[in-house]
């Protein structure tokens, strides 16, 4: 089963997310169902890893915390790849995330080390030439600092991630309460 931990994003944040989408110049905008903010991939595990990860972060105490996404950003040095919208404080995010793996660890999960960027990938980009990269650097300083409701996160979740042609489906498997929400 491919999986992955994340943050759910709550419909006002998605309209925000979507208002950006419909501006775009280019690329194909990523399904709004599917947006969230990854904590850990977990990649292809078996199913009793998933079953263990699931075990080891309904152990996580952490307080809820309140998040605003906040500035653009893309992936790819001189070919984009990705288009994503950041955090504006990320230090609670990276705290959670300190704390989910070496959870996922301890269960025996063998994760790829990876920096980690916090962020929501809103859209994907195939290979591109020089007009559609100075199109793209016009829109990320338009909607750089585009307007995004704060909120409050209360928990995070397990998925599962299934590929298809037309882009991958993500079920929520468990969700895990945060303290004080």
């Amino acid at each position: 089963m491919r999986a992955f931990v994340a943050i759910d994003l709550p419909d006002p944040v998605i309209s925000a997310l979507e208002a950006l989408q419909e501006a775009m110049p280019l690329g194909k905008p990523v399904d709004p169902d599917q947006m969230h903010l990854t904590l850990a991939f977990l990649g292809e595990q078996p199913d009793d890893l998933i079953e263990a990860a699931h075990h080891a972060l309904g152990g996580i105490r952490f307080p809820a915390f309140e998040l605003r996404l906040s500035g653009l950003g893309t992936f790819g040095n001189r070919e984009p790849t990705v288009l994503w919208a950041g955090i504006r404080d990320a230090t609670q995010v990276k705290a959670l995330h300190d704390r989910i793996l070496p959870a996922l660890h301890g269960a025996g999960l063998p994760l790829e080390r990876r920096r980690f960027r916090p962020h929501v990938t809103l859209a994907r980009f195939d290979r591109s030439g020089p007009p559609e990269h100075e199109r793209l650097a016009r829109f990320l300083s338009r909607w750089e600092g585009f307007p995004s409701p704060p909120f409050m996160v209360t928990d995070f979740g397990l998925w599962r991630s299934t590929l298809r042609p037309k882009g991958a489906i993500h079920d929520e498997l468990a969700r895990y309460q945060l303290e004080g929400s």
